[in-house]
């Protein structure tokens, strides 16, 4: 009577086994081949040999239905089929993609089964036969595993991406601090002294050691800077290569003790790690006011001149490279505000020592007609930045 009983759970579907490989199968063949490539089966196929899932593909792609509507009504039609039948048109369409020529598909010859415990390939590219249930259980958790590792790989992709991006901003906001602490906390400490004291008393050349190195002394900024003045060439180029020697005299107007307006640019960059040895020069040249002096010492001889003039003009007002309201001045240039070159700040001051009257016609050679900007800063660390993107 045990026996009965066991063999009816058996027949009834309750056998665990059972279950187990009915559920893998349903897994394995739950999901039909696309409609399309049905089509294309039952297309290369004689009529005669098509098998009854073929034919009934063949009629909807004559009903003149849409594609959806053939992909609905596959759908529904193979949902319906028992798993045998399933297997059925899983070895068909394997049939035909392994040899896509016109082939018939042969048929199994025996009667369909009461349960749906069978050997059935696997629909996966390369079908393989199970040969048994061990086989079976080893090629689901094979499956699942390789499914597990897939996810496990994509979150180490998805992780490693997330750093990049963290890392990346990370760069980018150390910079920006870096920049606005370099702005206000360290230039301010390699920059001359930025709290200028009052005019001193003008420094009579005959009682003061004259060097023989060309110099700029600006008393209120406490600016002591050499003076280039062998660069020949007006060129933008030409210009910022001899910044980083010092401040540049022009080399289209007049030289010290000459009459005309004689020209010197400067850097005024506001960041330490811009490019040029002197790029401090001029930052703090806009706390001159009128009535300031500067001197230039050359040739072992100390010109001093007065500030009368100060404004602040376009990059392309060459103009302010002619001033002739005076015997003898000198005009000094920088970029404002310091650190761009967005406009020009100009300080013109006249020659008060010593008496103009001795000084001598200007040898500098005409402007070129070229020349349509004022020297501007070098380049900056942002300009850089950009230039590197």
């Amino acid at each position: 009577m045990a026996d009965s009983d066991d063999k009816q759970k058996h027949q009834g579907g309750e056998d665990p086994a059972a279950n187990l490989v009915r559920s893998k199968i349903s897994g394995l063949y739950g999901h039909e081949p696309e409609a399309s490539e049905e089509i294309s089966e039952v297309q290369s196929e004689p009529a005669k040999d098509l098998s009854k899932h073929q034919l009934f593909m063949k009629q909807l792609n004559d009903s003149g239905k849409s594609t959806a509507e053939i992909q609905t009504d596959w759908h529904n039609y193979y949902s319906k089929l028992t798993d045998y039948e399933k297997h059925q048109v899983w070895q068909e369409f394997y049939a035909y993609r392994d040899n896509p020529q016109p082939a018939k598909v042969t048929q199994p010859q025996h009667h369909e089964p009461k349960t749906t415990i069978g050997i059935f390939e696997d629909p996966t590219p390369k079908p393989k036969r199970i040969n048994n249930l061990a086989e079976l259980k080893h090629r689901s958790t094979t499956s699942h595993n390789t499914h597990h590792n897939s996810r496990r790989a994509r979150a180490k992709r998805s992780l490693k991406s997330l750093l990049f991006g963290l890392s990346l901003g990370g760069v980018v906001v150390l910079v920006l601090l870096f920049g606005f602490f370099n702005d206000r906390f360290i230039a301010p400490f390699i920059t001359p002294s930025r709290n200028v004291s009052a005019t001193p008393i003008l420094i009579n050349p005959s009682s003061t050691a004259i060097g023989k190195e060309p110099l700029i002394i600006i008393p209120k900024i406490n600016a002591q800077i050499p003076v280039v003045y062998n660069e020949a060439s007006v060129d933008e180029a030409s210009i910022q290569n001899a910044l980083n020697s010092g401040v540049v005299h022009y080399a289209t107007t007049p030289n010290p003790g000459q009459l005309g307006n004689g020209a010197i640019f400067g850097h005024s960059s506001g960041n330490i790690l811009n490019q040029g040895h002197y790029k401090f020069a001029f930052t703090l040249l806009k706390k001159l006011d009128v009535g300031d002096t500067f001197m230039l010492q050359k040739g072992q001889k100390l010109y001093v001149y007065r500030v009368y003039k100060k404004h602040i003009v376009a990059p392309t007002d060459v103009d302010v490279l002619n001033t002739q309201d005076k015997p003898a001045t000198f005009t000094l240039i920088t970029c404002d505000p310091p650190g761009l070159s967005i406009n020009r700040l100009i300080v013109v001051g006249e020659q008060i020592s010593p008496n103009p009257e001795t000084d001598k016609p200007s040898t500098a050679v005409s402007q070129p007609a070229q020349i349509k900007t004022l020297p501007s800063n070098s380049v900056s660390l942002w300009q850089r930045v950009l230039h590197w993107f």
